[in-house]
C-alpha cells in the first residue's frame, strides 16, 4: 500500500507506517493542492490534517484511493460525500489532540487578559511599562464556549477550576447535559451579550461559517475578548479587525486563520 502523508506528520506517527509491513510512505514537504492532485494517482491512502482541502477534484485523480486519514479532530476539510460516492473510507482521530488544543486555548486565554506576548516584546526593546500592561483576571469572569464537545468541556472544566463562571452554546446537547459538565446553557444572543471571553470549539460547516460576525460582535459587551483555536472560518476577520480597532472588542487570540 503506498500512503501519501501530507502537512506534515511527528516522526514517532511516520515511523509506526513505515514499520508496518507492506506500506510505503512518502511524506513530502508541503505539496501544494496541484502536486498532490497530480501525484495522487499513485497512492492507495491519503493522510492530511489541517492545511490541505481535499476536494471533489482531487479526488477524481484518485484512481487507487482506498482511504483518508484525517490526524485530527474533524473533517471538514475532506469532501465527505465525494469520497464516499467514489467508495473511499474517511476516518479522523477525534480526541488525539483534545487535551492539546484544550490547554492552548486556556494558554492563549491567559495571554490575553495578561498581554504576555505585548510585555514580553516591550521587555526584549529594553523598556519596563507596567502600568502599560495592567491585566485582567480570570476569576469571576464569565467565560461563553460555543461547542462543547472533548475540547470544549476541557475548556470548560479548566475555567471553572480557575473560578471563573461558564456557559456554552451546543446546538447538539440538551441544557441537562451541559450543566453535567458544570456549564450553564445558553442561547447564542446571550451568550454574546454575558460573555467576558468568548473561546470557539466547533468544525466549520456552512451553520457555523463565520458564526463570529458583525452582527455577532455588535451583540457583545464593550471589552469582550475572543480566543479562537478550532477553525479560522469560523470569525470574520475583516469584521473582527474593525471590531478591535473601534475599542469595543479589547484582544483576539488568534491560532487559526481562514488563509
Amino acid at each position: 500500500m503506498k500512503i501519501l502523508v501530507c502537512d506534515g506528520l511527528h516522526e514517532s506517527g511516520l515511523e509506526l507506517l513505515r514499520s508496518t509491513e507492506g506500506m510505503e510512505v512518502d511524506a513530502p514537504d508541503q505539496w501544494s493542492a496541484e502536486q498532490i492532485t497530480k501525484e495522487l494517482p499513485r497512492y492507495d491512502a491519503l493522510v492530511v490534517r489541517s492545511r490541505t482541502n481535499v476536494t471533489a477534484q482531487m479526488l477524481d485523480r484518485g484512481e487507487r484511493l482506498r482511504v483518508i486519514g484525517r490526524a485530527g479532530t474533524g473533517v471538514d476539510n475532506v469532501d465527505v460525500p465525494a469520497a464516499s460516492s467514489r467508495g473511499i473510507l474517511v476516518m479522523n482521530t477525534p480526541g488525539a489532540n483534545a487535551m492539546a488544543a484544550a490547554e492552548h486555548t486556556v494558554a492563549l486565554m491567559l495571554a490575553l487578559a495578561r498581554h504576555v506576548p505585548q510585555a514580553s516584546q516591550s521587555v526584549k526593546e529594553g523598556k519596563w511599562e507596567k502600568k502599560r500592561f495592567m491585566g485582567t483576571e480570570l476569576y469571576e469572569q464569565t467565560l461563553g464556549i460555543i461547542g462543547l464537545g472533548r475540547i470544549g468541556s476541557i475548556v470548560a472544566d479548566r475555567a471553572i477550576g480557575m473560578g471563573m463562571e461558564v456557559i456554552g452554546y451546543d446546538p447538539y446537547l440538551t441544557p441537562e447535559a451541559t450543566a453535567i459538565r458544570g456549564v450553564h446553557w445558553t442561547e447564542l444572543d446571550e451568550l454574546y451579550s454575558r460573555s467576558d471571553f468568548i473561546t470557539l470549539h466547533t468544525p466549520e460547516t456552512k451553520e457555523t461559517q463565520n458564526i463570529i460576525n458583525r452582527s455577532s460582535l455588535a451583540k457583545m459587551r464593550p471589552g469582550t475578548r475572543i480566543i479562537n483555536c478550532a477553525r479560522g472560518g469560523l470569525i470574520d476577520e475583516e469584521a473582527l479587525f474593525e471590531a478591535l480597532q473601534k475599542g469595543h472588542i479589547a484582544g483576539a487570540a488568534l491560532e487559526v486563520f481562514s488563509t
